[in-house]
C-alpha cells in the first residue's frame, strides 16, 4: 500500500470512527447518561472495538486523529504546531495554504468535506463566545494564545467557508534583531532609539503583513523603565518589557449583539489613567481624532500603526480618518494638527522574498 493510499485509509477510518462517538455520546446524553467518560478514554475504546485487527501503532495513529478532529482544529493543527509557521489560510476544505518566512506556500493539508470544516471553526468560536452564520457569515476573534482568527462563509465566500490564522511569536524580536534581518540598519535604530527616548511621537506605516507590529513592539523597547505605558489593541499582540504597562483590548459585540467596546472607548478612558506613553496598535477609525486630540494636548510620546502606501499617505491617511469623526473641523485645521501632534513616520514594504524593510524615516514638519 502506498503511503497516500494509507493516509486516505487512515483518514477514512478515523471520519467514521469520530461519526460513531458523535452518535453514541448523544445518544448517552439523550438517554440521560454521563456518556463513556473522558473523551480520549472513550476514543481509545471505540477504535479497540473497531479496528481490532490493527497495530498497535495504527490504532494510536486513528485514536489521535479522532480526538483531534472532536476538540482541537482538526487538520490544521499539524499545521499549528509547526513554529516557523506565521499563517494559516483556508480557502474552502481541500485549499490550504501557509505562510512560512513571508511566503505563502500550498499544503497537502485538507478538510474531507464542508461540514469538517465548519466543525472546526464552530471549535474555534464556541469557546470565545463568538459565532458564524447566514445572519452573520464574518467573524473576527482571538485565541487563547493571541493569534488572530478571520472567518467568512457563504454566501460571501463562494468556495465554501474561508478561514485565516495570524500566529504571533511568544517572543517578539528586539531591536538589534531587526538590524541583524536586514529591516532597518544600525544608523537607522539608533535615529528612532532617539526619536522614542525624546518622546516624539512616531507612526509605523505600511501594508498588510510588512512588519508593523514587529517594529511597533521593538520601538517601545525604547520607553524609559520609570514610565507608565497604556497599550490599546483589538487584538492583545504587543509584549512590552518595561515594569510599568497597563494592556487594554477592545471587544467585539457578543452573540446578542450587545457588549461592544471600541478602540475609541478604550483610548478615551486611557487619557483618565495617567498615561505617560499611550501605544496604539492601528489606527483604522475615527479614534484617530481622540488620538490627534491626546497628542496635541500634553500627551507627547505615543506610538502606532497606520496602513498605508508611503509616509505621506500615511499622514493623508490619518487625516481622513479624523475628518470621518464629523465633528466639523476644516480639512486645513485637522493637517495642521496632525503635523503638529505626529514627528515621525517610519514606513515599511514587504519583499518578494519576504523580508520586511524600512524605505523611509520621513520627519514631519509642523
Amino acid at each position: 500500500m502506498t503511503v497516500a493510499a494509507r493516509e486516505r485509509n487512515v483518514a477514512a477510518l478515523a471520519a467514521a470512527l469520530r461519526r460513531r462517538l458523535v452518535d453514541r455520546r448523544r445518544a448517552a446524553a439523550t438517554a440521560g447518561e454521563s456518556g463513556a467518560g473522558a473523551l480520549e478514554a472513550a476514543v481509545r475504546a471505540l477504535v479497540d472495538e473497531e479496528a481490532a485487527l490493527l497495530g498497535a501503532a495504527d490504532r494510536e495513529e486513528i485514536a489521535a486523529r479522532v480526538v483531534r478532529d472532536s476538540v482541537g482544529l482538526g487538520p490544521l493543527e499539524v499545521l499549528l504546531a509547526d513554529p516557523a509557521v506565521e499563517e494559516v489560510m483556508v480557502n474552502g476544505p481541500d485549499r490550504v495554504y501557509v505562510e512560512r518566512g513571508g511566503l505563502v506556500e500550498p499544503t497537502a493539508v485538507a478538510f474531507a468535506d464542508e461540514e469538517e470544516l465548519r466543525n472546526a471553526i464552530e471549535r474555534i468560536l464556541a469557546p470565545l463566545g463568538r459565532r458564524v452564520d447566514e445572519l452573520s457569515p464574518m467573524v473576527d476573534a482571538r485565541l487563547a494564545d493571541g493569534s488572530r482568527v478571520n472567518v467568512v462563509i457563504p454566501p460571501l465566500a463562494i468556495d465554501g467557508p474561508a478561514v485565516s490564522i495570524r500566529r504571533f511569536a511568544a517572543e517578539r524580536p528586539g531591536p538589534e534583531d531587526l538590524v541583524a534581518s536586514g529591516t532597518l540598519s544600525a544608523a537607522e535604530l539608533e535615529r528612532l532609539r532617539a526619536a522614542v527616548a525624546g518622546r516624539r511621537s512616531v507612526l509605523v506605516s505600511g501594508g498588510t503583513g510588512s512588519g508593523k507590529t514587529t517594529l511597533l513592539g521593538a520601538l517601545s523597547s525604547f520607553i524609559g523603565s520609570g514610565e507608565r505605558v497604556v497599550t490599546i489593541e483589538d487584538a492583545a499582540e504587543l509584549r512590552l518589557r518595561q515594569p510599568h504597562v497597563v494592556r487594554l483590548e477592545s471587544r467585539p459585540a457578543g452573540i446578542e449583539g450587545r457588549g461592544e467596546v471600541t478602540i475609541r472607548e478604550l483610548l478615551r478612558n486611557a487619557l483618565r489613567m495617567r498615561p505617560d506613553r499611550i501605544v496604539i496598535g492601528e489606527v483604522r477609525g475615527i479614534e484617530a481624532l481622540d488620538l490627534l486630540t491626546a497628542l496635541n494636548t500634553g500627551h507627547a510620546g505615543a506610538l502606532s500603526t497606520i496602513h498605508a502606501n508611503s509616509p505621506a499617505d500615511a499622514l493623508a491617511r490619518l487625516e481622513t480618518l479624523v475628518l470621518m469623526a464629523g465633528v466639523g473641523l476644516p480639512h486645513p485645521v485637522v493637517a495642521e494638527q496632525v503635523r503638529r501632534g505626529i514627528d515621525l513616520v517610519v514606513h515599511l514594504e514587504r519583499c518578494a522574498d519576504g523580508g520586511r524593510v524600512v524605505t523611509a524615516i520621513a520627519e514631519v514638519s509642523g
